[in-house]
């Protein structure tokens, strides 16, 4: 029996930087599962003001960082309202990720920008937002969400991989679903293209012009993070604290530096798939990554005795991640569990997200 459908635009801004990513999507619940379209997306630039803004606001005081709460979150509901009325659409709800500014599980906190009644209040639409902070108040990580997607969204796959500013991967065992955060991936090559001048490196053509520097990969795989068992994720404050200092010290040219950690990273991923055989196990990868030819053809290298790569269509690459916090959103409307303690390592299920409600209505 098939329930009433509905729309939810997902809005979800990366730790790449690369801009807002928005997906309005169609939701309904069968007895045979869920089903979901893609109805339009689109992808706003970060202006270069609005991205040292989102890169550097993890540094400001608290009174600098709650304005920058509410004018982001106008901006979002700016941005959502203009998305629907240049296409003549509506929607039941903005289900919002946000920017994540501080995430510290570990300390109990996690913060992403984006006042949920700010966006409200501009696009006069009703917003979920705040996924985070309840699986962190139950002692889970608050991360990584989208497996939720992962696991009744795209039941054909054993895996899903991600590869935005950090790569995730969520894997389904006889014991339900597992995920975690493999690593920095976007964060650092992005970091790294900037310093020549682009903002990212196109198919990975400047990473496939340099070499391998043995000494770099190994100090990169040897932090302790990679050597923790799940659930574990990370935030920006790792890339900061951890992973510069090692490739300030390295004193390698940009091009070395964006080859060798391109093989880290699909190594990385080697080790999240162990006891894995492509006969048994698919995966299906998404994310600004999916595109970097180069890092690509080494995943597929590095990985080939363990899973069968399958790379989908371009706007499932580039919005997934905001078609399952729309979903994430429908799953808040039906109450029912979006953030899972078998990911998140919380003390039980919870049903993520905050309602805001525009006011004047």
């Amino acid at each position: 029996m098939k329930t009433k459908s509905f729309k939810i635009l997902g809005l979800m801004s990366g730790t790449s930087l690369d801009g807002l990513d928005m997906a309005l999507c169609e939701f309904q619940d069968t007895a045979s599962g869920y089903i979901f379209k893609i109805l339009e997306t689109t992808t706003v630039d970060y202006s270069r003001d609005m991205r040292n803004m989102l890169k550097n606001i993890i540094q400001a005081p608290a009174t600098e960082l709650l304005a920058a709460h509410q004018s982001y979150g106008l901006w979002l509901g700016e941005q959502a309202l203009n998305f629907l009325h240049s296409k003549g659409l509506e929607c039941d709800l903005i289900a919002s990720h946000g920017h994540t500014v501080h995430h510290r599980p570990e300390l109990g906190y996690t913060f992403q920008l984006g006042a949920g009644a700010a966006i409200a209040n501009r696009s006069k639409i009703k917003v979920v937002c705040d996924f985070r902070t309840t699986d962190v108040s139950l002692g889970g990580q608050g991360a990584p969400l989208v497996p939720i997607g992962d696991l009744l969204l795209f039941p054909e796959y054993t895996h899903c991989l991600n590869l935005g500013g950090i790569s995730n991967i969520s894997e389904k065992t006889q014991q339900g679903i597992k995920a975690y955060d493999v690593g920095i991936a976007n964060i650092l090559l992005n970091h790294l293209s900037r310093q020549v001048g682009f903002e990212y490196d196109k198919g990975g053509q400047l990473a496939a012009s340099g070499q391998f520097n043995a000494s770099l990969f190994h100090a990169l795989n040897a932090l302790e993070y990679h050597h923790l068992d799940p659930p574990k994720s990370l935030g920006v404050e790792f890339f900061n604290l951890n992973v510069l200092p090692i490739l300030e010290q390295s004193k390698l040219s940009t091009v070395d530096s964006l080859h060798t950690v391109a093989h880290h990273i699909a190594y990385q991923i080697k080790r999240a798939l162990k006891g894995c055989t492509p006969e048994k196990n698919k995966i299906l990868i998404s994310g600004g990554g999916a595109k970097n030819d180069f890092l690509m053809n080494l995943i597929a290298n590095y990985c080939q005795d363990r899973v069968s790569v399958v790379v989908p269509p371009s706007q499932l690459i580039d919005h997934k991640e905001a078609l399952v916090f729309a979903f994430m959103g429908y799953l808040h409307m039906q109450e029912k569990p979006n953030c899972l303690k078998s990911v998140t390592g919380a003390s039980a299920d919870s049903i993520g997200g905050f309602i805001f409600k525009p006011g004047g209505l």
